[in-house]
C-alpha cells in the first residue's frame, strides 16, 4: 500500500537510521534520499503516503522543496529539522506542511506524529456542497465553480470546517483545537497566515468574491450565500 510508504529526505545517515527504526515499528516502510533533487524525482515518479523532510539539505533548503512538491502534489509533509525557531515553523506552515517536529527527536513521538498525519489523510466518503463551493473528502479536494482549488492539508481542513458551519464564527482558538492534531504546535499567526492564504487562493480563482470575513477580535467566518 503507498499509504505504507514514507519518503525521508535527509542528508545525514545516521537521523534516516532513526526514522527507520520509529517508522518500522509501525509497519512502515522508509524511502531515503539526502538531496531535494533526489527527492523531487521521488515525489515525480512514486506514491507516498507522507514525506519527511531536512530543511538544511545540500544542495536547496527543505522550505524550497516544499514549495516544488506542493505544486505537483498534495502528499502530507513533515519537517523534520533542527531549525526551531518560530518563523521557520511559520514559513514550513504557510508552504503547507501538515507538521514540525524539531530535532533532536523522540522517535516515539515522530511515530504518534506520523500516524497521526495518516488518520487524518485517509479517506473518508462525503461531499459537502455550499454555494459555489464543493467539498471531496474523499479526495480531499474542493472545486470552486467547477475548478479545483490547490490546497494544503491545514487549508483545506480550515476552508472545510467553515464551508460546513457558514455564517459561525470560529475564533483562532476553536480553529487551532478542531483543525490541528496537536493545537499546542499552532500559532494564532500561523492560523491567520492560513486563512490569509486561502483568500488569495479564492481571488485568484474568483476575483468578484470574497467568501471569508474577518471578525475584529473574535475570529473567522463563511459569508452567508
Amino acid at each position: 500500500m503507498s499509504s505504507l510508504n514514507i519518503l525521508a529526505v535527509e542528508d545525514e545517515s545516521s537521523i534516516a537510521d532513526n526514522v527507520r527504526v520509529a517508522l518500522k515499528s509501525e509497519g512502515l516502510t522508509l524511502t531515503h534520499v539526502k538531496t531535494a533533487r533526489e527527492g523531487l524525482a521521488q515525489v515525480q515518479t512514486q506514491t507516498f503516503g507522507l514525506v519527511i523532510l531536512d530543511v538544511g539539505l545540500p544542495d536547496e533548503t527543505g522550505f524550497d522543496l516544499c514549495r516544488k512538491i506542493r505544486k505537483i502534489s498534495e502528499v502530507p509533509i513533515l519537517f523534520l529539522t533542527a531549525r526551531s525557531e518560530e518563523i521557520d515553523k511559520i514559513i514550513g506552515f504557510e508552504l503547507g506542511a501538515d507538521d514540525y517536529l524539531t530535532k533532536p527527536f523522540s522517535p516515539r513521538e515522530l511515530s504518534v506524529r506520523v500516524k497521526a498525519i495518516l488518520k487524518r489523510a485517509s479517506p473518508k466518503s462525503e461531499f459537502v456542497s455550499y454555494g459555489p463551493l464543493k467539498i471531496d473528502t474523499e479526495k480531499f479536494k474542493i472545486t470552486l465553480g467547477g475548478e479545483p482549488l490547490q490546497l494544503s492539508r491545514y487549508e483545506f481542513k480550515i476552508l472545510e470546517l467553515l464551508v460546513k458551519r457558514p455564517g459561525v464564527v470560529f475564533s483562532r482558538q476553536q480553529l487551532m483545537e478542531l483543525v490541528w492534531e496537536d493545537p499546542g504546535m499552532s500559532m494564532d499567526r500561523t492560523v491567520d497566515a492560513h486563512i490569509k492564504t486561502i483568500r488569495a487562493k479564492l481571488k485568484e480563482a474568483r476575483p468578484d468574491l470574497n467568501l471569508i470575513e474577518t471578525h475584529r477580535g473574535l475570529g473567522y467566518s463563511l459569508k452567508e450565500v
